[in-house]
């Protein structure tokens, strides 16, 4: 569905916030008669920050959105800040997942999410379905990916995690695809809508970010720290990450749990080998495209 120029460069905005949380913080230096004093500026805090004005400008966020997500990074960073196993760290931390959580299944008031694609069938067969551009849901991947997950930080570090990232992204789309055939989910159905691109972008930009920083980088990340005492504790939290991002999709039924779930397993191992929150990202996304161009979307009547 058409929406405003306004609006779409708020979405715009937020997606290059996203991918500003990779770029070098800036420095700036400021003089003022007696006063001289020097600012570090991260990037995507800047654009972050735009796409707050141009939401509250074209609707998209209110005065109390906005102040919850202003919130929200506050205790985000603090949590970051924090001592490592400290009370305040554990405290902080979970404050800052329960809010994210709120976001990302749109709980918070304040958010007038675009409707961007309405009642469409797209497969012959299929359901019919919608897709909303959410800020609140990539908002909160945004603010976790920034300050509460582990991100490749160097060239080599990307290299090694692409190595390790390609068989993960294979490996789990023939699983959760190979099981959706099985089970009489979806068929084969190669197709390039006019609409792909959009869909891709909107989905990886806001909604995978957001449930690999919420699921890998902060949940599976902080089970496997709590756990390494244990000869399996990493293993352990992997699969406590996938059946919990499997229930996160209980309202799809039982057999959308079922292929949520062994999607998870996919992401977590990504997530295990590398320890890096990019890995399970690339899996995930792959998975949706290969589903979203190849077979059935969403799934068979």
């Amino acid at each position: 569905m058409p929406i405003s120029a306004l609006t779409a460069l708020t979405f715009i905005l937020l997606a290059a916030a996203i991918c500003a949380v990779w770029l070098p913080t800036v420095r700036i230096d400021q003089h003022s008669g007696q006063y001289s004093g020097q600012y570090m500026a991260p990037p995507w805090l800047m654009l972050f920050i735009a796409a707050g004005g141009c939401g509250l400008a074209a609707g998209v966020l209110n005065a109390w959105s906005a102040a919850a997500l202003a919130v929200f990074c506050c205790i985000a960073y603090l949590a970051s800040r924090a001592r490592q196993a400290s009370l305040p760290c554990i405290l902080l931390t979970s404050a800052a997942a329960l809010v994210a959580l709120a976001l990302a299944l749109h709980r918070l008031p304040g958010f007038n999410n675009p409707l961007l694609i309405s009642d469409l069938t797209l497969s012959s067969g299929a359901v019919p379905f919608s897709q909303y551009a959410n800020f609140d849901k990539g908002a909160a991947g945004l603010l976790l990916l920034a300050f509460l997950c582990r991100r490749a930080d160097s060239a080599a570090a990307w290299r090694a995690l692409l190595k390790k990232t390609w068989l993960a992204a294979l490996a789990s789309a023939i699983a959760v695809l190979g099981t959706a055939i099985w089970v009489g989910y979806v068929k084969a159905d190669f197709k390039l809508s006019q609409i792909t691109a959009l869909f891709l972008a909107v989905n990886l930009f806001f909604t995978v970010v957001a449930e690999e920083a919420f699921f890998r980088g902060l949940l599976q990340d902080r089970l496997t720290a709590a756990l390494a005492r244990f000869r399996y504790g990493p293993l352990t939290a992997l699969v406590c990450g996938a059946l919990l991002f499997g229930a996160a999709h209980a309202a799809g039924g039982a057999v959308y749990v079922m292929l949520a779930t062994i999607a998870g397993l996919g992401y977590g191992y990504a997530y295990y080998a590398t320890q890096r929150v990019e890995a399970p990202i690339i899996v995930h996304i792959v998975v949706n495209a290969v589903h979203f161009i190849g077979f059935t979307y969403p799934f068979l009547r």
